[in-house]
């Protein structure tokens, strides 16, 4: 038995019989993605906030701006109200749109997955982002902990760490880590 596991920007054919112990489980969906399912849905209580960015979902949309202009545009401030002030971030989700909208085209990937002995999960991503000029990436790490109570899924979470550094690498929300600095 196949099955095909969407990565990024390309679609991973796995032999499930040649996995340890194969298996389907299903799990219920966690309260994030009941919200999301009932944001995209158009349910009531359940939308998201929208910004003043709009991803296009038109398919003519296509990459049309050399990477220097798209490189530009990352490093420029992001608005306040999509920064978690509690942590100084940015969530995943507003980086992702973002970069939707300044480079259209982008696509990003798990490189590896790496448990350590240490009790730890380390995820290695990378984000490409393709201009008329030709393409850039960047590669990062994330890692947490399995032992983590808080955390319900630490591969998840680690990809999320690794995905928001190789945008911070393009420049994405870089001041954020320097506003010490600057005050």
């Amino acid at each position: 038995m196949e099955a095909a596991f969407f990565v990024g920007c390309s679609i991973l054919p796995v032999k499930i019989s040649s996995l340890p112990e194969a298996r389907l489980i299903r799990r219920p969906l966690s309260w994030r993605r009941r919200r999301l399912a009932a944001a995209l849905e158009g349910g009531g209580a359940g939308r998201l906030p929208t910004t003043n960015y709009v991803v296009p979902l038109d398919r003519t949309s296509g990459i049309t701006r050399p990477l220097v202009e798209i490189l530009r545009d990352l490093n420029k401030r992001v608005p306040d109200k999509i920064i978690n002030s509690d942590r100084n971030t940015i969530p995943w989700y507003h980086v992702n749109r973002m970069l939707s909208f300044y480079a259209p085209g982008w696509c990003g990937e798990v490189r590896d997955v790496i448990y350590s002995d240490s009790r730890t999960v380390t995820v290695v991503y990378r984000v490409t982002i393709r201009g008329t000029d030709g393409e850039a990436h960047r590669d990062a790490t994330g890692t947490v902990s399995l032992q983590d109570a808080q955390i319900e899924d630490a591969v998840a979470a680690a990809e999320e760490a690794a995905f928001c550094k190789a945008c911070t690498r393009f420049g994405f929300g870089l001041y954020l880590y320097h506003q010490d600095e600057i005050a």
